[in-house]
């Protein structure tokens, strides 16, 4: 960069990070989330080199043609960048970065976190100690199941999926998985491969979503079906892969016995439906929500802002 630059960042950014920030950028950061619009407001008011976003906030095809040509990179806080049209900011020669491996295993523990709470029941439990302990549980009563020697399938063997796998096999969970193509052998292991997710369902006491969004509903009616009864549905990945009105009849039917969902349809207004239901454990969308893992995500961000207006080609480049 030879004359100093300027980002506009759409989420407030933390005092300890500032100097980092301060240190390259001149910036404009807000003291709450914005929507689109403000940003692209400040954008035209501010003629900035580079936007810092969240995954909350959509940036569509109709939205990058709104913003004024002194934009060159876009990075989002997030390894998902389906809510960014990555082909109309490349058309407008506007680079797009994300920022994948540093939120691996954070959210690979979160998503263990949904399976044992959801076999374990401990939504009811949680309320109940919530209430002073009034219920005592009797013998038979608030039961869960057990989540070690359950087979897991595994749809999306991607960084984040190998590190569910890992976490598993520490349960004694053999595991399978359904991935686009079958994983090199020194990745895949012990894990057997499956090229149709359909042959795998049948199979699967816990299935496990992990891979991105963007690519309609994989989880359907019919798909649910195929489970065998009473399996575990845990999806840390994308709300948009399910089909909640499905998943709600199967956890009424049982044939989903229990589901841990960290991530809807709609967020945050999500269909409290799935709170309603007994057999449900539920997160609001926290599976890098670390001190840790938020700080290297900013950080690596904001480091391909810096690469990509100092000429350079960063590794976190998103490409179509």
């Amino acid at each position: 960069m030879t004359a100093r630059a300027s980002i506009i960042a759409s989420l407030p950014i933390p005092p300890d990070l500032r100097d980092r920030i301060e240190a390259l950028f001149d910036y404009v950061a807000p003291d709450r989330h914005l929507r689109t619009d403000e940003v692209i407001a400040l954008a035209d008011l501010h003629q900035p080199d580079g936007l810092l976003v969240s995954l909350g906030m959509p940036i569509r095809a109709e939205h990058i043609a709104r913003l004024p040509g002194s934009v060159k990179v876009i990075a989002t806080t997030s390894v998902g960048h389906d809510h960014i049209d990555i082909a109309a900011a490349n058309a407008r020669g506007i680079v797009v970065c994300n920022t994948p491996d540093v939120l691996t295993d954070a959210t690979a523990d979160t998503h263990m976190l949904l399976l044992l709470g959801a076999a374990r029941r401990a939504k009811a439990h949680i309320r109940n100690m919530d209430g002073a302990w009034k219920t005592r549980n009797g013998f038979f009563q608030g039961l869960g199941v057990d989540v070690t020697g359950k087979t897991m399938g595994i749809v999306g063997m991607g960084r984040i999926g190998r590190a569910v796998a890992d976490r598993a096999r520490g349960f004694r969970m053999p595991i399978l998985y359904h991935n686009r193509t079958r994983l090199s052998a020194d990745l895949e292991g012990d894990a057997r491969y499956f090229e149709a997710l359909e042959e795998m369902l049948p199979h699967c006491q816990v299935l496990s979503l992990n891979l991105p969004g963007g690519q309609g509903v994989l989880m359907t009616r019919e798909r649910f079906a195929l489970l065998p009864k009473g399996a575990i549905f845990v999806n840390s990945a994308r709300g948009s892969l399910v089909d909640e009105d499905a998943l709600l009849e199967a956890l009424t039917s049982g044939r989903v016995g229990a589901a841990g969902l960290d991530v809807f349809q709609r967020e945050p207004g999500y269909d409290t439906r799935l709170n309603d239901a007994e057999n449900t454990f539920l997160l609001p969308h926290i599976g890098s929500a670390t001190v840790e893992t938020r700080t290297a995500m900013l950080e690596l961000a904001v480091g391909g802002i810096e690469a990509v207006l100092s000429g350079n080609t960063p590794h976190n480049v998103v490409r179509v």
